[in-house]
């Protein structure tokens, strides 16, 4: 190492040392607004942003990727620091590209440039020492050490160990696509008041889209795909939903209630009926104020929980209902030793997708070799099993990997033009070199 190496270690570790001290301040006075942060967007801290981001993401409306930025990264992070100090960094841009949904529409999705990236994610790691002192423990989505495995386990832990009767099931309509600007830069103002950054906030809010080589301006809403977003999206909905349910829902609820949100997907659980009726009355009423609407045809209160499931066997009537969140189904159930649980299967909807793009593959990849065919299925089952393996879902995984194995057969059968391809010396080969079997991979509570 360097001694300019030694030296730039040094300045970083004092940047993230004063980061430490801001986290401190914001816990020991929750009402104090900030208003110097935009000197700690150092060289350092803009290096180590830089260093946390994607390398192989596509470029934005510059063209410029980070192979090509990194042949000079000392230089270019000096010079984007001095725009920065300087007040002559101009936001871009992002460009604008369509990614495919389950039902088959297409979601808009914004690239912002590599700088943009950069000095973004730099704002965050400021300002999420700040806000990680803020956020509720009910938030799960996009925040350091947290994430959708921990969501679902305090589905399982709310809804086991709670006395949880009732769930709502919400959903609300483009929430990145009508959040209004405004009203989130007075909650952001709420504890951030350094000008620059402020300004920095409201040009990437600002920038506009390009799509198809037309610069289209933007009145609401938060660029999705932006470093920035998802911390902003939480802000809003921080204010709007797990505030709101802290400190003016539950203390006027008769039973227990709890929320777990992962960013704008969220479930409310409830003790009592009532409560639930009188929250769903009142949550639309509550959205309406700040400029998002709930899907009607995606929202519904059921019954779940314990005195649902023992109902159902006790009359046989009145089965309770199944929702989806964050990717399962959640299902009442009974463990081996007879006890009431809550069990997930991978939703049908995800489990399609899964199948559907093993599928593609092996067409679009058939002229492949066998050795790196089966990599690349390893690969894509590897990364299932680590998201969805949970313990009550090893059916859901044996699903795929026997579609996998099915549909890897076949096309490895259309690549001989004289004969099919007989499963016995397909199932010998897999005997040398298997795919990876199903595994449980999340320990979560246990199922039984």
């Amino acid at each position: 190492m360097t001694g300019r190496d030694i030296d730039s270690a040094q300045k970083l570790e004092a940047v993230f040392t004063k980061l430490r001290h801001l986290s401190q301040k914001a816990k020991e006075e929750p009402e104090l607004q900030f208003t110097s942060l935009a000197h700690l967007l150092t060289v350092e801290l803009l290096g180590e942003a830089y260093r946390l981001l994607r390398k192989d993401a596509s470029p934005g409306v510059d063209g410029q990727t980070a192979r090509e930025y990194e042949e000079e990264l000392g230089k270019n992070l000096r010079d984007l620091h001095g725009r920065l100090r300087e007040g002559r960094y101009r936001a871009q841009p992002v460009r604008r590209v369509y990614i495919e949904k389950e039902d088959g529409k297409k979601r808009p999705l914004g690239i912002p440039t590599l700088e943009d990236k950069i000095v973004q994610k730099a704002a965050l790691l400021v300002l999420e020492s700040i806000y990680e002192r803020d956020f509720l423990p009910c938030s799960y989505g996009f925040r350091p050490g947290r994430g959708a495995q921990d969501a679902l386990n305090e589905v399982y832990r709310a809804i086991v160990f709670g006395k949880v009767n009732y769930v709502l099931d919400a959903d609300i309509k483009g929430y990145f696509d009508n959040i209004v600007r405004k009203q989130l830069m007075e909650f952001i103002q709420q504890r951030v008041k350094d000008r620059s950054l402020l300004r920095l906030i409201s040009k990437w809010l600002h920038v506009g889209v390009v799509e198809e080589g037309r610069l289209l301006p933007t009145s609401k809403g938060t660029p999705q795909g932006a470093v920035i977003s998802p911390w902003m999206a939480n802000v809003y909905l921080h204010y709007v939903l797990d505030q709101w349910v802290e400190d003016t829902v539950k203390p006027r609820m008769r039973g227990e209630v709890y929320l777990i949100r992962y960013a704008d997907d969220f479930i409310v659980c409830f003790q009592y009926r009532e409560d639930a009726e009188r929250f769903s009355r009142v949550l639309g009423k509550r959205f309406a104020k700040y400029g998002l609407e709930l899907s009607e045809e995606k929202t519904r209160l059921l019954a779940f929980g314990r005195e649902a499931e023992s109902g159902w066997r006790r009359t046989g009537k009145d089965k309770p209902g199944t929702f989806d969140f964050l990717g399962f189904t959640h299902i009442c159930a009974r463990s081996q030793k007879g006890r009431f649980t809550v069990q997930v299967r991978t939703a049908r909807k995800r489990l399609q997708r899964a199948m559907r793009r093993v599928s593609e593959w092996c067409r679009n990849n058939r002229h492949l070799s066998v050795a790196q065919q089966r990599a690349a299925l390893n690969q894509k089952l590897r990364g299932h099993y680590g998201y969805y393996g949970r313990r009550s879902n090893y059916a859901r995984l044996r699903q795929l990997y026997e579609h996998t194995e099915k549909t890897w057969h076949e096309w490895l059968s259309r690549r001989s033009q004289h004969r099919r391809l007989p499963w016995s010396q397909f199932a010998a080969f897999l005997k040398r070199c298997p795919l990876l079997p199903p595994r449980i991979t999340q320990a979560g509570y246990v199922y039984g």
